[in-house]
């Protein structure tokens, strides 16, 4: 293992750190994760091995002995692969065979659902599959069809199933099994709609109000942006997508060539998370910012995505590569937010100009009005006229 190798895990890991830091993840698993890549990196300069074979399975073998102490040792490599994959620094992710359990041909077809039909990440789709599998294995141990399934069984097996995780995570799985009880019960496969009996702490919280940027902030952040790397000139563009129309991290990942329309200053948004598309106007400081990126550095590629990878085979950007890239330019001039600050400071823009709460909904792709109601909470400015002027 040469010096370059050692230089190279160490930044991958330095960086993977800190995009865990920027997705708000609890301080007890940022420590956690560290121990474990400190210990990987001290294994891999032992072990003696280069760049190349750092992440394959015969490594990922000898890791899970030398680490046999650790608790999770293997899904924080496999997942610390996952985000070097998507930053396309490796070829492929770790794949550990038993973690792709085959399911039922219902929950393989919800997954599909929901990476097509309702355009979510395939990290939310993976953590879905994380949930779903476990959850087959418990209804086959007891012989309980999907037919059967009462609310009961699902409460009994996510009281064990949730025990390791911290409150946040049973958060995120009590949400992600409640959606599929949702698509069982609008495919027939049950006749009861039990997904709203499935309940826990977050549903008896008071919502958080959006967090958002306040003007000094906006100027702060756009005065200190640099375009002297590739990097940092598609990062300026999808800063400018995010803050100027709202888009959220996945919206802007989807973008095509196609999409746009340099002749109209258009842009075409198909999926969104509503299904409604939209065609929006580019103002022109981010048009031009889109065409400095097109035609400066972005690299000749057969993908009609917009954003690609610096690194071959240059591939679409994932949307964690869109948050992770926003959030450390903000935290870069002094701004600790994330990329869903700047959708949050085009709302909050909109409703101070006096647009009504329903116009804001369809500008921000809501499926509901609640979610475009939190709005009103941040702004005690305009919500007497707002509340007056509309009927909610």
């Amino acid at each position: 293992m040469g010096n370059v190798d050692i230089t190279r895990l160490t930044k991958a890991i330095v960086d993977y750190l800190g995009w865990l830091n920027s997705t708000g993840n609890s301080i007890r698993l940022r420590e956690r994760y560290d121990q474990i890549l400190i210990e990987f990196l001290i294994f891999a300069l032992r072990k003696e091995i280069v760049w190349e074979n750092m992440f394959s399975l015969d490594t990922l073998r000898m890791f899970g002995k030398h680490s046999a102490g650790l608790t999770g040792a293997i899904d924080v490599l496999t997942g610390f692969s996952g985000y070097l994959y998507e930053e396309g620094t490796i070829p492929e992710p770790l794949e550990v065979p038993h973690n792709r359990v085959l399911l039922p041909d219902i929950c393989e077809k919800y997954l599909l659902y929901l990476q097509q039909g309702k355009a979510v990440s395939k990290i939310l789709v993976r953590s879905s599959r994380r949930v779903l599998a476990p959850l087959n294995e418990y209804l086959e141990q007891r012989n309980i069809g999907l037919t059967s399934l009462k609310i009961q069984h699902i409460d009994d097996f996510l009281s064990e199933f949730n025990k390791p995780f911290c409150n946040v995570t049973r958060g995120i799985y009590r949400s992600q099994i409640r959606s599929f009880l949702k698509y069982l019960r609008d495919e027939k496969v049950i006749k009861k709609d039990i997904a709203h009996l499935l309940v826990g702490p977050r549903m008896f919280s008071e919502p958080k109000p959006p967090r958002f940027l306040r003007p000094e902030e906006v100027k702060k952040l756009f005065g200190n942006i640099t375009l002297d790397t590739p990097v940092k000139i598609r990062t300026y563009a999808m800063l400018l997508l995010s803050y100027s129309l709202g888009l959220r991290p996945i919206e802007v990942k989807q973008i095509t060539l196609d999409d746009i329309s340099f002749q109209r200053a258009e842009l075409t948004i198909s999926k969104r998370k509503a299904n409604n598309p939209v065609v929006m106007p580019l103002p022109e400081k981010t048009l031009k910012a889109i065409a400095l990126y097109v035609h400066k550095v972005r690299p000749e590629s057969p993908y009609r995505e917009l954003f690609l990878t610096f690194h071959k085979p240059y591939r679409p950007v994932c949307t964690t590569v869109v948050s992770h890239h926003i959030s450390k330019t903000m935290k870069a001039v002094g701004l600790s937010a994330s990329a869903y600050w700047l959708r949050h400071t085009y709302a909050q823009s909109l409703l101070r100009m006096g647009h009504s709460i329903y116009d804001i909904k369809e500008m921000m792709g809501h499926q509901s009005i609640r979610s475009t109601q939190r709005y009103l909470h941040v702004n005690i400015e305009h919500m007497r006229k707002v509340l007056f002027d509309e009927t909610l």
